[in-house]
């Protein structure tokens, strides 16, 4: 069994979560094109000023994933 990634992305600011919340839109559409599987997209407020939004991915889909979109960290899933 592979080990599952969580790649996130923080967004900070007044608009933090919209910002979030609308960066799950294009994960998902990327998954979609280029036929990726996932097992979550999501966003999580951390605090009025910080959101964060993340997918979970298998361990041997972390690189396309990573490559393609620049995750700001990750970590186990």
């Amino acid at each position: 069994m592979s080990k599952k990634i969580k790649l996130i992305w923080d967004f900070r600011g007044a608009v933090s979560k919209e910002t979030a919340e609308h960066h799950c839109i294009h994960l998902q559409e990327f998954a979609k094109i280029e036929k990726l599987h996932f097992y979550d997209i999501n966003f999580t407020v951390l605090s009025e000023m910080h959101t964060i939004a993340f997918i979970i991915v298998d361990e041997v889909d972390m690189k396309t994933y990573r490559d393609a979109l620049k995750p700001h960290r990750g970590q186990l899933g």
